[in-house]
């Protein structure tokens, strides 16, 4: 058995605040791992085991609460985008107006560095873009669209996201080679007319990825196609 003994002012100091001995963490493991240790290795210590697997616990609970806390920030902020971006969508008074505030602004308000509207025109057959490909307007033929924005998995969903090695120079332009992630938003533009495809391409390859949530971007894409139906009539 060991005779060390606390230095009288050391002993005094902890009697004198006993609490702030029990709240230093670090010092009360040392503190139970010395118990342990004078009980010797043929004693089972239960009440160590419990708050070991206490502690685990605790730990589990505090990286659930981090979790959450983080998601729910993240949530916030797409949200605050969102609802940017949509009063800028509904300011402009003319469709020229309209195009430039897709290519600036609102690319801006949503963290994206391009934003592309596809509309697929019959005069087009071949399906290959317009000529002004730096253009955030690209007429493609019949069904691009629709091929487009299919994901790998087959899915037809309003909102594909997806993770790029390089976009689409049909899309994207010159730009095509930055871009490793986007969002692709299906447009129905009303009856008698072809369908429409908003493109949102991100540098940041975890921006856009299948693992996201669409609720926010189908929200967006409902009232896009809604401002595109009054441009178009």
């Amino acid at each position: 058995m060991s005779s060390a003994k606390l230095d009288t002012s050391l002993r005094d100091a902890i009697l004198a605040e006993p609490d702030a001995l029990l709240e230093d963490q670090g010092l009360m493991k040392v503190l139970v791992a010395a118990s342990e240790r004078a009980m010797g290795s043929n004693i089972i210590d239960m009440r160590g085991i419990a708050m070991d697997r206490m502690e685990a616990r605790l730990d589990r609970l505090e990286d659930v609460y981090r979790s959450v806390v983080a998601t729910a920030y993240e949530n916030l902020t797409g949200t605050k985008q969102i609802h940017r971006a949509v009063l800028r969508l509904l300011e402009p008074t003319d469709f020229e107006s309209f195009l430039e505030a897709l290519k600036s602004d609102l690319a801006e308000k949503l963290n994206v560095e391009v934003i592309a509207l596809v509309l697929e025109s019959a005069q087009d057959g071949s399906g290959s873009a317009a000529a002004k490909r730096d253009d955030v307007l690209k007429l493609v033929g019949p069904g691009f669209t629709e091929s487009y924005a299919m994901s790998e998995r087959g899915s037809d969903k309003q909102v594909t996201l997806r993770q790029l090695q390089g976009g689409s120079p049909t899309i994207y332009g010159d730009k095509a080679e930055w871009i490793r992630s986007e969002a692709c938003l299906r447009l129905d533009l009303g009856e008698g007319r072809l369908p429409g495809l908003l493109v949102l391409g991100s540098e940041d390859p975890h921006q856009f990825t299948p693992q996201h949530g669409v609720d926010l971007l189908t929200f967006f894409a409902g009232v896009f196609e809604r401002s595109m139906r009054r441009w178009l009539s």
